[in-house]
């Protein structure tokens, strides 16, 4: 009897075991495994209305189900979608008709596969080009030297706002409009040297350096006062140009003048001081090129007193 209840209970609780639900294993991804929720490499929006439901979970659910079921990725708004659907450029633009290496130049490339842009500096130099490139709206140096160029345009240097030095020396510039270099509120060093320009138009007062050597601008290239609002300017070069005066007035900051290969001929002595102030001294002007002048400096021997040395030229 005894092994007749023994067997009839075996056969009871294997059919219960059989009958009963059979669980998924359960497989924690190491990756999230034990991670803190606000490390979780995805964005979640907690949900307080859907929390009540989502806990009532069946038995054999896992921790990362409940995460899965009780935190939903945050909806694209439209100004998302729209951001997603416009890639922006480095300096913040849109790649509409333009790409991550610049805006399109005229010949369908973009400048910096044309030329050679690191970080913020555009360099041109020696590539036959016979205009400026369109540049991108962070530049802030921009070299195209031993190129074709012919004219400088009204826009060419728009919007560039970061924009400190311009260095296009050696091309073939015989016009600049007047307003090219206006509107460059950061502009501190203009190089156009060796070049075809008969007229200087308009400079920012921001400038600090300019240097228009080995040009045409003649006795009239240089309107009356260009130079007197340039406040920082410290260092002006005008060498081979067949000027025939000194540019007056010059700025209180200027610390070096080269005027050397002209067709200079006189001198007023209040041209560097003050006749009327005995006791005025410009320190800062020590560096003054003349020689290659047809002037003889000792004429006007008052004309260096307020100068710390004497300028460099003929004396007889």
């Amino acid at each position: 009897m005894q092994t007749f209840v023994n067997i009839f209970l075996g056969f009871f609780i294997f059919e219960s075991v059989g009958a009963a639900p059979i669980t998924d294993t359960l497989i924690y991804d190491s990756e999230f495994y034990d991670i803190p929720l606000g490390e979780l490499p995805h964005p979640f929006v907690y949900d307080e209305n859907e929390q009540s439901d989502q806990l009532e979970t069946e038995v054999g659910t896992a921790l990362p189900a409940i995460i899965q079921e009780s935190y939903s990725y945050a909806p694209l708004t439209e100004e998302s979608d729209e951001e997603a659907s416009t890639p922006k450029l480095i300096d913040g633009s849109s790649a509409q008709g333009s790409g991550v290496l610049g805006p399109q130049t005229q010949d369908g490339l973009p400048t910096c596969l044309l030329c050679t842009c690191l970080g913020t500096a555009v360099y041109c130099d020696d590539h036959e080009l016979d205009a400026i490139p369109p540049l991108p709206k962070k530049t802030t140096y921009f070299y195209s030297r031993y190129n074709r160029i012919r004219k400088i345009n009204r826009n060419d240097f728009a919007n560039l706002n970061n924009l400190k030095r311009i260095d296009l020396t050696a091309n073939f510039i015989s016009e600049i409009h007047e307003d090219a270099f206006q509107r460059l509120p950061q502009l501190e060093e203009l190089v156009l040297r060796d070049n075809r320009i008969r007229q200087l138009p308009e400079l920012p007062p921001t400038l600090t350096f300019i240097d228009v050597s080995k040009n045409r601008l003649g006795r009239k290239g240089i309107r009356n006062e260009a130079f007197k609002d340039l406040h920082e300017l410290q260092h002006l070069y005008i060498t081979d140009n067949n000027l025939d005066h000194i540019p007056l007035p010059l700025p209180e900051s200027l610390q070096a003048l080269h005027l050397q290969n002209n067709n200079i001929q006189e001198m007023h002595e209040d041209t560097f001081c003050k006749m009327k102030d005995f006791n005025y001294v410009r320190r800062a002007l020590e560096d003054i090129r003349l020689d290659g002048n047809p002037i003889n400096l000792s004429k006007t021997p008052y004309a260096y007193m307020c100068l710390p040395r004497l300028p460099v030229g003929n004396l007889i």
